[in-house]
């Protein structure tokens, strides 16, 4: 085991470690993104007031564009062989990048903490349905399953993730036909037809779930993955195959799941309560425990670069440990967050859900700011300097700063949260375009705002100081 445990933290990757073509990209982007949540996500869609239709334009053009940030930002990782949130510091400074570092890393630890409380629930539905297990046990025999295979790959590190993404992703893709195959008798098309269109605050709110929900949490993890690549490896190679990988699988689910919930109202309800637990109800017993395979194996998929990318998170904001023991660290913060959420919390899901979407807002802030940064350098980054705060990238970069503060207060100001009573504070410049009762109040175009802020703010503000780092 100890010859498949990666020693590279957040240091640029030797020459003659670097190798692979930029094909091998597929794997980790499509297991991490190959989840049955994709399925009640078409459910999430349909529940903005759109038709079949919007629904599906707006899964694609979400999806697409969400990962061709993380395609552009995995661009990085190629040019400078070091994870993306060492490479922040360039546009951060190299103490500055503190603060988007946290923000990354609480991203991180929440997500990865979801997918495994989601997975070990999961099976908890199928043992009990299949074998009668007690809940408890059910639970328990989940939880280890979920939990020691995430901890397993993220701490051991990118090599054991990229073999063990592989797999996933063709046991799942297997199990998914399989579960399309068994349901598809349960669409009703007259009834998915019959859907009337929605508004343009509708699909804009479909469009921009889709943006935040899938695909821009990558961001800042996608150099991660790229960054032991050759430098002369393909710019557009790498965009394209992170892209396609992230893409293909979540739009062929989220417009399959939409066909399903458009089919059911029962069903789109029972969504709503219990995304994955629910879509068991359409299979035969004999398919459920492939079924929980390919419901694992997803959400577990996705959890592994979670847990990979927080160690390494937490390495680069300071902490002095090598990186897989950040990753062992976080691996023990997440089981304590699971057995929190799954034992013990109860509706701890509700609040919990708002303070990832009020995170979304500053991450999405420095999404645009890291996009912009990488399109105007157009020389490699300086490598020492990268952890030297006295170099060329210096110690902190106000300007950016500023942008995620300033980015931060109106974006929030522009979506409404009820996932939680305790965030009912945001949505307080709605009242301009017609109040949080309004046609807008529900599109969360605060993402969008974020969004452009951060990245028109930094091809204004660091144009010179990039010209002046890179002379």
């Amino acid at each position: 085991m100890a010859k498949h445990l990666e020693l590279n933290g957040t240091n640029v990757i030797a020459e003659h470690e670097r190798g692979g073509s930029v094909r091998s990209l597929f794997w980790p982007w499509a297991a991490g993104n190959i989840s049955l949540l994709a399925l009640s996500y078409g459910s999430f869609f349909l529940g903005f007031g759109i038709s079949f239709w919007q629904a599906t334009f707006a899964a694609v053009i979400g999806t697409v564009a969400s990962f061709v940030l993380v395609g552009i930002s995995s661009l990085a990782g190629k040019r400078a062989n070091a994870p993306t949130m060492t490479l922040s510091r360039a546009a951060f400074g190299v103490k500055g990048n503190l603060i988007p570092g946290l923000l990354s890393y609480l991203i991180f630890v929440g997500w990865e903490t979801v997918l495994v409380s989601l997975s070990t629930l999961a099976t908890q539905t199928v043992l009990s349905r299949v074998g009668h297990i007690d809940h408890n046990l059910s639970r328990i025999i989940g939880f280890l399953i979920s939990a020691g295979l995430t901890i397993f790959a993220g701490v051991l590190g990118f090599q054991m993730i990229m073999k063990i993404q592989r797999w996933v992703t063709i046991a799942t893709i297997a199990l998914t036909v399989g579960y399309i195959a068994l349901t598809m008798s349960k669409i009703n098309w007259q009834q998915v037809h019959s859907i009337h269109s929605g508004n343009l605050q509708g699909f804009m709110g479909a469009l921009i779930f889709g943006v935040t929900g899938i695909g821009l949490g990558w961001v800042n993890s996608a150099a991660d993955y790229s960054r032991y690549l050759p430098r002369n490896s393909s710019s557009r190679g790498v965009i394209g195959w992170t892209v396609f990988g992230a893409s293909v699988v979540p739009i062929i689910l989220v417009i399959y799941g939409a066909m399903l919930a458009g089919s059911s109202k029962d069903l789109s309800g029972k969504i709503a309560a219990d995304p994955i637990g629910a879509l068991t109800t359409l299979l035969p017993t004999w398919y459920l425990i492939p079924f929980a395979l390919v419901a694992v194996l997803g959400l577990i998929g996705n959890a592994i670069l979670d847990l990979y990318s927080s160690g390494i998170t937490l390495v680069s904001i300071g902490l002095p440990v090598k990186r897989h023991v950040a990753a062992a660290i976080d691996g023990v913060i997440m089981t304590i967050g699971t057995i929190y959420i799954v034992w013990i919390a109860g509706n701890f899901f509700v609040p919990f859900q708002g303070f990832l979407i009020t995170l979304g807002v500053p991450v999405a802030v420095w999404s645009a700011i890291f996009v912009a940064d990488v399109i105007m350098r157009k020389k490699d980054y300086a490598e020492a300097d990268l952890f030297n705060p006295s170099g060329r990238y210096g110690s902190w970069n106000f300007n950016s700063l500023a942008l995620i503060v300033v980015g931060s207060i109106i974006g929030w100001g522009f979506v409404t949260n009820t996932s939680a009573p305790w965030l009912s504070w945001q949505g307080y410049f709605l009242g301009v375009i017609g109040g949080k009762d309004g046609p807008w109040a529900y599109a969360n175009i605060g993402v969008i705002l974020a969004l452009v802020i951060g990245f028109i703010g930094h091809l204004l503000l660091a144009r010179k100081s990039i010209k002046k780092q890179e002379a």
